[in-house]
């Protein structure tokens, strides 16, 4: 076992048990001997120097090419033992001075005035849509779902996530209403049909618009839901009465949000209100994950609600309402990586393993940002006039048991391929 692996893993490994095997068969156990066992094994010696010299990115990437296995647990557990232990004493030089050009180059970035929100969300939506068919509900929502109770399924804690969110949005018959990251439909399609609202849907991915408007024409509301390849910041439209955004805003960046909330002020009606769906961390970060940077989602970026309260009331918006929602999201994302995995060799036949094990890190890394380093949902509820909304909450609960009696007499949806 090279010297730097070991010395990395004594420093990092101090409570839990890890048990790493290098190529030349030598193994040993770090930790305090509690927990339940994890155990690795590297294929190549290489591999063992590149995890030393660049964690951040190099423990996705030489697992995702098959050169570090697990023997005993899986990803999700062994990034779990990580972040459960202290890092603070374990930079090397090398670690030092890639974190030094991660973060240059970030605040480079933020700083250019380029456009490559299309390009970027390509990159992640624009798969496969058979891929997503595999592990998502019928209505192919891709954002945290909400279980009202332990026993809740995935089917219907989506179906309760969507109903959470038109109980804020206060809709009535007849509204217009603009969703700014649309998705393969299902939300915009609920909105209509759930509460007779007309709804314009607005994406960058060509792959989910082209799913979207089949989705609407084969529900027949193509009259009511309509799709768009459609940047939000370009976008020239009467105000609407409500506005939607789930899932979208981890994609829009700190440099952007005054330009996101002012465009959303000009697109809403002095009556209006909207519903910001978005992941949420502690903290501003310094830099992005390299590997889910370079590999997942090119140009996102999880923000602090310190981060993007200035920018909503710098565009003259009220905030009436804010839910933080701590663990949803874990679940949601155990339950993908569940799914994900029980069909993977319908997944193998669409890409191949490395593409396997690059999304199960991806969404075990995921859950554990949720359970580990306390990352969120937050819902924030926002208006032009602050007596647009109730000073009580009571509506909330009143206009989800509507909805939930909607919701029970409507006959389950048909998974449909694409």
């Amino acid at each position: 076992m090279t010297s730097k692996l070991e010395g990395l893993l004594n420093r990092i490994i101090r409570t839990g048990t890890l048990t790493a095997t290098t190529a030349d068969g030598k193994n040993k156990t770090y930790g305090d001997g509690t927990g339940d066992p994890v155990a690795i094994r590297f294929i190549d010696e290489k591999a063992e120097n590149e995890l030393v010299d660049d964690p951040q990115l190099k423990l996705g990437e030489i697992y995702m090419d098959g050169r570090m296995v697990m023997d005993a647990g899986d990803i999700y557990d062994l990034l779990a033992l990580v972040k459960s232990n202290t890092l603070a004493e374990d930079l090397s030089f090398g670690m030092i001075w890639r974190g030094v050009a991660r973060l240059a180059l970030t605040r480079l970035q933020r700083l250019l005035p380029l456009n490559h929100n299309q390009r970027n969300v390509a990159h992640h939506y624009d798969l496969s849509a058979k891929l997503f068919d595999l592990f998502l509900d019928p209505d192919w929502q891709y954002s945290c779902a909400y279980f009202e109770t332990p026993e809740t399924s995935l089917e219907e804690a989506q179906v309760a996530k969507k109903r959470h969110i038109a109980a804020k949005l206060l809709l009535g018959e007849g509204q217009r209403v603009l969703e700014i990251g649309s998705g393969w439909g299902g939300m915009a399609m609920y909105l209509a049909e759930s509460s007779g609202v007309d709804v314009t849907g607005i994406t960058l991915s060509t792959e989910q618009l082209r799913v979207s408007r089949g989705r609407a024409e084969k529900r027949g509301l193509s009259s009511r839901v309509r799709f768009e390849l459609q940047d939000y910041r370009t976008m020239k439209a009467k105000p609407f009465d409500r506005i939607v955004s789930v899932g979208m805003f981890e994609h829009v960046g700190p440099s952007n949000y005054g330009r996101f909330f002012r465009k959303v002020a000009e697109l809403l009606d002095k009556d209006g209100v909207m519903l910001l769906h978005s992941i949420g961390q502690p903290t501003p970060p310094l830099v992005n994950n390299p590997f889910f940077e370079k590999y997942i989602f090119p140009g996102g970026y999880i923000p602090s609600l310190a981060e993007v309260l200035p920018a909503v009331q710098k565009a003259g918006l009220f905030v009436r309402d804010i839910e933080i929602m701590p663990r949803h999201y874990a679940r949601t994302l155990r339950l993908w990586r569940e799914r994900f995995l029980a069909r993977k060799e319908e997944v193998v036949r669409l890409y191949d393993e490395r593409f396997v094990r690059m999304w199960e890190f991806y969404l075990a890394g995921s859950e554990m940002a949720f359970t580990h380093q306390g990352f969120f949902i937050f819902q924030m509820q926002l208006a032009r006039n602050t007596f647009a909304v109730p000073d009580t909450r009571g509506y909330m609960a009143e206009r989800e048991a509507s909805l939930a009696a909607f919701d029970a007499t409507r006959p389950p949806l048909e998974k449909v391929t694409y």
